[in-house]
């Protein structure tokens, strides 16, 4: 049987958009002979919907669109994810919905069962988990479909006190009642720079365990932190995969369940390194964020600093060298090779900048509160001021030309609350916000790895907020290096601080760095849209309260 695996960029709420996607991919796979057009999870209405799925309307559209879909599902079958409604009295209103349509009607609905409740995710939210299954028969298979999740049934959670599967049924296990032929499974399953490796054994497992080949469709393209790589696959019964599309980028493609023979040679990005995956990631979230919400141009304040420098490349790469614009705001703690630095990269991107000093609005901050700080000599507050300085440049800038701050702040800073609130935290979109500053050199030195393109002064330089005479990040933090692998244990592995320390960190330094993440809890909460590419980004999947004694 010909299958057209649909891999196709979804924005939320756009069900025009959406619905044209794909009926044209219906079209697409017809005019090639593909019996099943298969796409991702809530295609229809993009994923994820969120609280737009409490709203009647939005719902009436989902079905509409279904509706429309069906009237071009002649000669091909398609299946389409999509939010249905729960009849039964009781439960949840709404079911996240796998649709089969053959003919121009809906032959069948396959309900998911198991809802993601972690992370970045709260199905249960909205969802009532399915109880009942059932297969498909169509051109001589008998298919089982399932949803994202309803595959990941024996994969444990971990944390630093237990090791437990969250899931107490197995839908492919009642699904195996009905001896299915085939295995589909739609998703939108986002990236992280560690999961698209566990994504493919945890299918070609399923395909293994159940003796089945495995159609995967997953979605691309970004909705606001979260990135979605693509990477759908075929997998043949025996665990091995035999077609990929690839990541980061749209694809329809046709296979045959006849043709199962193991990928000899794959060229596509899940090959490269971690640090080329984290990249296109990025440059795809920056794209899909300004396309999607209807911005054009961004705007950021260049320091001759890595952080920024590596925001202005990619924000160059993901909207071109005429939609980005740079400030360079010097004060009279600022170093002439950080100017030059700055200077240099704008002129090797090619793009327009302008240079505005910040000291006039620093001495006049510095005036005014003559009378109210009589006695007090200067601290952070002069420092503090400066970012808030620039920061008000930087989104005057953007009130006049309509330009977006794009956040430069890195993981690392965020963590510990090494940055200034309404200063250079402010922004639109945080760019770099899930990368450590380990990784920004590494990214750098990426970008860097066919030419000079990012200064080499400013990967080599020692880091510096250049707030004060001779400062440097390594005066109030330890040295990244060490910070990082203590942020990485506590924040994404959990770890607790007695491990930490027994990892061979002193346990001064760790209790430092744990009590600056805790405390700083409150700075985060107001920080703009991080672009999620590891496996615990700050946001909506790392709640905390911001009163608390732990």
């Amino acid at each position: 049987m010909k299958i057209a695996l649909c891999q196709l960029n979804f924005k939320i709420a756009d069900f025009e958009g959406n619905t044209n996607k794909i009926i044209s991919a219906i079209k697409e796979a017809k005019s090639k002979e593909a019996e099943i057009a298969v796409f991702s999870e809530l295609a229809v209405c993009g994923y994820p919907p969120l609280d737009m799925l409490e709203n009647k309307d939005f719902i009436d559209k989902c079905e509409k669109a279904i509706k429309q879909i069906s009237e071009y599902c002649y000669g091909i079958a398609a299946i389409v994810g999509s939010p249905v409604i729960n009849t039964d009295e009781f439960g949840k209103k709404l079911y996240n919905s796998a649709i089969f349509i053959e003919e121009g009607k809906i032959k069948s609905t396959h309900k998911k069962s198991l809802l993601p409740s972690y992370d970045v995710f709260d199905e249960y939210r909205y969802f009532e988990p399915n109880k009942s299954w059932s297969t498909v028969n169509f051109k001589n298979e008998n298919i089982a479909i399932t949803i994202c999740e309803d595959l990941w049934v024996n994969q444990p959670i971990e944390n630093s006190f237990t090791r437990q599967k969250l899931y107490t049924c197995s839908p492919m296990d009642e699904l195996m009642k009905f001896s299915p032929t085939l295995m589909i499974n739609i998703a939108s399953s986002p990236f992280s720079f560690n999961h698209a490796e566990t994504r493919k054994t945890v299918l070609c497992e399923n395909s293994k365990k159940y003796n089945l080949s495995l159609i995967y469709v997953n979605q691309i393209g970004a909705n606001t932190e979260l990135i979605f790589d693509g990477g759908s696959m075929a997998i043949n019964n025996s665990g091995n995969v035999f077609h990929e599309l690839p990541y980061f980028e749209e694809s329809i493609s046709i296979i045959e369940t006849t043709t199962t023979e193991p990928l000899i040679k794959n060229n596509f990005s899940h090959n490269n390194s971690q640090i080329d995956k984290i990249y296109k990631a990025l440059i795809l979230g920056i794209r899909d964020y300004f396309n999607k919400v209807g911005f054009k141009k961004a705007i950021l304040g260049l320091s001759g600093g890595i952080d920024s420098a590596l925001v202005l490349v990619l924000a160059e790469q993901a909207l071109g060298k005429e939609n980005v614009h740079a400030l360079l705001m010097p004060s009279r703690y600022s170093s002439q090779h950080s100017v030059s630095d700055a200077l240099m990269l704008a002129s090797n991107l090619g793009i327009t900048y302008d240079l505005v000093s910040i000291e006039a609005a620093f001495s006049s901050f510095e005036s005014s509160l003559i009378p109210v700080f009589a006695g007090k000599q200067p601290d952070i507050t002069e420092e503090n001021i400066q970012a808030r300085v620039r920061g008000t440049l930087l989104m005057a800038y953007s009130n006049k030309f309509g330009n977006i701050l794009l956040n430069t702040s890195n993981k690392s800073e965020a963590a510990v609350g090494y940055g200034t609130l309404y200063g250079d935290m402010a922004g639109g979109l945080s760019v770099i916000g899930d990368l450590y500053k380990t990784q920004v050199y590494q990214l750098a030195n990426f970008i860097n790895s066919h030419g000079e393109i990012i200064p080499r002064n400013t990967i080599i330089k020692p880091p510096s907020a250049e707030l004060r005479p001779d400062q440097k990040d390594s005066d109030s933090l330890p040295e990244y290096d060490i910070l990082d692998k203590i942020l990485f244990a506590y924040i994404e592995q959990k770890t607790p601080l007695e491990e930490i320390v027994e990892q061979g960190f002193e346990k001064q330094i760790v209790e430092k760095v744990i009590k600056l993440v805790n405390t700083n809890e409150y700075k985060r909460f107001q920080t703009p849209p991080i672009l999620r590419v590891s496996s615990k980004a700050f946001g909506f999947g790392r709640r905390m309260p911001l009163v608390a004694k732990y």
